[in-house]
């Protein structure tokens, strides 16, 4: 495990500099240098007040299978919560402030439970195989010449 900063939470307090005895900490860049980063130290994750700072794994385990009928049922369900959302958000466009307010609230509480479905499902695992064919499926689609398709590669390629 290796430190990374959350770049948005950091108040540049620099508690991790003083509390770090590698010097992986940089407040210039916000980076962690992972070469100097002593695993699962986290004296800086411990140090930060502002919570910018946290330990995220190297390496991921390997995603556990799930039966086919599980897939297929968190799918239909994965289906069920995207309309709603959508619904939920047609709604809170066509309405008046209470009501949009209301609206909006369910709309992001029903794209959570779809995202847990997805994440369930391991569809949004990294190294899952679905993944990997999302990936090469965007790669062979023509999105135009601003979707990043060399990140998309280099990607598959990290995977």
């Amino acid at each position: 495990m290796h430190a990374v900063r959350n770049l948005r939470l950091c108040t540049k307090d620099c508690l991790c500099l003083f509390v770090c005895p590698t010097g992986a900490t940089d407040t210039e860049t916000g980076q962690i240098d992972f070469a100097k980063c002593i695993d699962g130290c986290r004296l800086c994750v411990d140090a930060c007040p502002s919570h910018a700072i946290s330990l995220i794994l190297e390496t991921y385990p390997e995603p556990k299978v799930k039966e086919s009928t599980i897939q297929k049922a968190l799918n239909i369900l994965l289906e069920s919560k995207v309309s709603q959302e959508q619904l939920c958000s047609s709604v809170a466009s066509n309405s008046e402030k209470a009501t949009k307010a209301l609206a909006t609230a369910l709309a992001r509480s029903t794209r959570i439970l779809a995202e847990d479905c997805a994440r369930e499902s391991a569809f949004m695992l990294p190294q899952s195989e679905s993944v990997r064919q999302f990936l090469a499926e965007l790669v062979d689609k023509p999105y135009g010449e601003d979707f990043p398709y060399d990140a998309v590669k280099r990607l598959l390629e990290l995977l």
